[in-house]
């Protein structure tokens, strides 16, 4: 009996000991869900994205009073890279590397039971890509159009996404004014750019914190 209870504290005190496993690095959980480019600079567009944290939907969108009505609902889906988007929670920033994917799709109206509004259409028209690599992007950020092939060439400056998302983005140059679940979380932080705060176009804020 004693021997037997001799070998059991022995086993404890080993398990006791034995270092326990290894914490995933940062930098790892971030290269899983990096930009991915090809030999010629082009960016791949991830298979995955549909997994990632999605922000929001937005019908119909247009930052251009004078665009004509085509007759035709859009809808486009908004996601951020998970790694990027636990950084946003700690900071109300975004990191290196952060990656967003805006997904458009057609509306569709009466689809099955459906008799009153709209749903998004199976059929993905088009992806564009908003990314911060600094490394590769004069600027920073950079956004990348994509069509039917899965890499996309980086859009040139001066593009008008540029100066739009510059001149009126709520945090770095990213519409998180748009992001319900993010846009109260940035002012918290006080992170909110100056653009931002100044401009009437995009409401948001309310005007008391615009101090």
């Amino acid at each position: 009996m004693i021997r037997g209870l001799s070998i059991v504290v022995a086993v404890l005190l080993l398990l006791s000991a034995a270092p326990e496993p290894a914490a995933p690095q940062a930098s790892a959980i971030a290269a899983s869900d990096a930009p991915a480019y090809t030999a010629d600079g082009s960016m791949k567009l991830p298979e995955n994205y549909r997994e990632w944290v999605y922000l929001t939907s937005g019908l119909d969108m247009n930052y251009n009073t004078a665009a004509p009505v085509t007759g035709h609902s859009i809808f486009d889906n908004v996601f951020v890279n998970p790694s990027s988007y636990r950084a946003f929670l700690a900071t109300g920033t975004w990191p290196d590397k952060t990656t967003f994917i805006l997904e458009i799709r057609g509306a569709e109206a009466h689809a099955s039971i459906d008799r009153r509004g709209q749903s998004q259409g199976a059929t993905v028209n088009a992806v564009e890509i908003h990314v911060k690599d600094e490394a590769k992007i004069p600027g920073k950020w950079g956004f990348y159009e994509f069509g039917s092939d899965h890499v996309a060439k980086l859009t040139a400056r001066p593009a008008t996404c540029y100066t739009c998302h510059e001149a009126h983005a709520a945090v770095d140059t990213t519409f998180v004014q748009f992001y319900p679940t993010l846009i109260g979380l940035a002012k918290a932080k006080g992170t909110l750019s100056p653009e931002y705060l100044k401009d009437t176009t995009f409401p948001g804020v309310p005007a008391d914190s615009r101090r």
